[in-house]
C-alpha cells in the first residue's frame, strides 16, 4: 500500500485540525510500536486511516452500518463510535487493506475489546495520548503508557466510562467488557509475578 496514497486521500477526508491529530496518532503509534520493538508499518497504516470516515454524514454511516456486517448495537449508542467500524469497511473495500490486525485496530480505536492485540492497544493510546490532547487526567495516562500499556489503557477506560457517566450517556457494553478483561489480564499477570 502506497502510504502517500493513503495519506492524501485520508487528508481530503476531514478539516485540517483532525488531519493535524491524525499525524499526531501516526507519529505517537510509531513511537510506542518502536518501543515496544513492533514492526511500525502496521501501525502507520492504522493510524492513518482510524479517523478516515469521522466527519462522513451522519446518515452515510448510518446506512454502511446497516448494509454490512458491522454490529447493528452501534445504532443504539453514541454517534462518535460509528466511524471506526465504517472506516475498517473503507479501509477493506477502498484501500484492499486485508490485514485483520489493522482492520481490527481502526475498528476498535475507539470502544475497545476484549482481546486486543498489541497493534490495537497501541492504535487506541495512540489516539488518546498523542500530544494534542488536553484533558484531565490525559498526563497520568501518558505517563502509564512509557511502563504498561493495560495499565495505561485501564485508567483510560476508567477515565471515558466516567466521563460519559457524568454526562448522562449511556456506555457501549464492549467498552466495559474491554475494561474487564484488561483488569483479568492485569490481575493474572501480577499473580504470575509474584509466584516467581
Amino acid at each position: 500500500m502506497d502510504l502517500e496514497i493513503l495519506l492524501q486521500a485520508t487528508k481530503e477526508q476531514m478539516p485540517k485540525s483532525r488531519w493535524e491529530h491524525t499525524l499526531r496518532v501516526k507519529e505517537t503509534a510509531v513511537a510506542l510500536a518502536t518501543r515496544l520493538g513492533m514492526d511500525p508499518y502496521p501501525a502507520v497504516v492504522a493510524s492513518i486511516l482510524h479517523d478516515y470516515c469521522k466527519f462522513w454524514p451522519d446518515d452515510t454511516l448510518s446506512a454502511k452500518i446497516q448494509a454490512t456486517d458491522l454490529p447493528k448495537d452501534l445504532l443504539q449508542y453514541n454517534k462518535e463510535l460509528w466511524h471506526g467500524p465504517v472506516a475498517a469497511i473503507v479501509a477493506r473495500e477502498e484501500f484492499g487493506i486485508l490485514d485483520q490486525d489493522i482492520l481490527n485496530a481502526i475498528q476498535y480505536h475507539t470502544s475497545g475489546r476484549p482481546h486486543m492485540s498489541l497493534l490495537e492497544k497501541v492504535i487506541w493510546l495512540a489516539d488518546y495520548i498523542e500530544p494534542g490532547r488536553r484533558f484531565p487526567g490525559v498526563d497520568e495516562v501518558r505517563g502509564l503508557a512509557m511502563s504498561n500499556l493495560d495499565q495505561a489503557m485501564i485508567k483510560a477506560l476508567d477515565n471515558t466510562i466516567l466521563f460519559l457517566i457524568q454526562k448522562g450517556q449511556k456506555v457501549y457494553p464492549l467498552t466495559l467488557f474491554t475494561r474487564n478483561w484488561l483488569l483479568d489480564q492485569v490481575t493474572q499477570t501480577e499473580l504470575r509475578e509474584e509466584s516467581i
